[in-house]
């Protein structure tokens, strides 16, 4: 899952790419800086928020998702090389690494 920084981030630079277009358009169409910006910003303002959400969202849902066989293992510390190498080993036997 992303984190909420990361689903942020890439909902704004989304955004800018669409506010960019959407005031080309809107200023093609109406010709009004004014007019432009308030139709861009009102619009973008509320998609923004939108697509955080839809993508907090879509994060929660397990369709379509492929599952690491070991996600499921509550890890309460970072793995030394050691325990890397028999988690490796183990991992080998049961035939999910060459």
């Amino acid at each position: 899952m992303d984190t909420k920084k990361r689903s942020w981030a890439k909902s704004i630079v989304w955004r800018v790419i669409g506010i960019l277009l959407l005031g080309l358009i809107a200023y093609l169409i109406t010709g009004d800086l004014t007019e432009m910006t308030l139709i861009t910003v009102l619009f973008h303002g509320i998609r923004l928020v939108l697509y955080y959400y839809h993508e907090r969202t879509w994060e929660r849902i397990a369709w379509g998702k492929v599952k690491h066989p070991l996600a499921g293992i509550p890890v309460k510390q970072p793995l030394a090389p050691k325990d890397m190498d028999i988690v490796v080993e183990r991992l080998r036997e049961l035939g999910y690494v060459e």
